[in-house]
């Protein structure tokens, strides 16, 4: 009774100084300078945080607390141990590192995410092949009106008078926010993303199955093929980082919710801004080639292999000089 009484009196006393640590650790977290005074109170924080995590492994073995105390400690032992950067550095760490080892950690969600696609599309090429009145569903009027009368919304004579850079500028911004969008409405444990994604693939195999029914599914891939390679992938990433989110909520790694979701939304950051790198570059190829209905086929297949092997490069981090295999990336 003694021992469970001291045992308490213990983590009573000490309990504010875990609970005022976060948030100083947080701001050593995303801070990149510091004054003298903020180095000298994370290195008696350090010594303090490890004294009671070997008072905690001792006498609470297995407990949440000391797995809260361990994640603390990991996080502080992290920050003052870390090499002093600058933005050059830090961009090629980021871009070498990082980001290479989530996305090997994202290897088995981004499969499972194409595969749901795909079974969108063939479920909305059968659903429109099979009820081609519900077109209206997936496709707007002028689309639909277009397609009936033997060309491609591609082919409106708007696109020929504004120029390539808007037209660019307009496709790449909407392809962002398609991603975002993947990406961020995994807060809702992951039914948004999954909703992106399943809402594209049923849009892509019903276009198709439109098209074909009037003799231009061939005219829809040779205007997809050349940007649609790298655009589809990306998604299928962004969506990834957003199944990610979710399951941070679902399934936490760290000692509260709150902690795991903010470790993750870092995560998702740090790949979603190559993601919308990428996409920039899908959108000029979209505005320059895929609308340039001159161009043969070979030269659109060309140009996705390339920059298909361009993006899995700079995803690999080889693109920038990475030769190491992906590590996991430090909680």
């Amino acid at each position: 009774m003694n021992e469970s009484g001291g045992l308490q009196r213990w983590v009573a006393a000490r309990l504010n100084a875990w609970q005022q640590l976060l948030p100083a650790l947080q701001r050593l977290e995303l801070g990149r300078t510091h004054s003298a005074q903020e180095a000298l109170d994370a290195i008696d924080n350090y010594r303090l945080l490890g004294r009671d995590l070997s008072i905690a492994r001792r006498v609470l073995p297995s407990s949440r607390l000391t797995r809260a105390l361990e994640q603390r400690y990991a996080r502080l032992h992290a920050v003052i141990h870390r090499q002093p950067q600058h933005l050059p550095s830090r961009l090629q760490a980021l871009l070498r590192e990082e980001i290479p080892a989530i996305m090997h950690e994202l290897r088995g969600t981004i499969a499972w995410v194409s595969g749901l696609f795909a079974l969108c599309a063939v479920s909305g090429w059968w659903l429109i092949a099979t009820y081609p009145e519900l077109i209206s569903l997936l496709a707007s009027e002028s689309m639909i009106n277009g397609v009936e009368q033997g060309r491609l919304w591609t082919d409106d004579g708007v696109f020929s008078v504004v120029p390539t850079a808007s037209v660019s500028a307009q496709i790449f911004t909407n392809n962002i926010v398609v991603s975002l969008s993947a990406a961020m409405l995994g807060v809702f444990f992951g039914l948004g993303t999954f909703y992106i994604v399943g809402l594209n693939g049923l849009m892509l195999g019903g276009l198709f199955a439109f098209t074909a029914q009037h003799g231009l599914a061939d005219n829809l891939f040779r205007f997809v093929i050349a940007h649609g390679v790298v655009e589809l992938a990306v998604i299928f990433v962004a969506s990834s980082t957003g199944v990610m989110l979710g399951e941070a909520l679902i399934r936490p790694t760290h000692a509260t919710r709150l902690e795991s979701f903010q470790h993750a939304a870092g995560r998702a950051a740090r790949v979603l801004l190559l993601c919308a790198v990428l996409l920039v570059g899908a959108g000029f190829i979209e505005g320059g080639v895929s609308l340039k209905s001159n161009l043969p086929l070979s030269v659109r297949v060309l140009i996705a292999f390339a920059y298909g092997g361009l993006m899995l490069a700079a995803f690999s981090g080889r693109l920038f000089g990475r030769a190491r295999p992906a590590k996991p990336v430090a909680a």
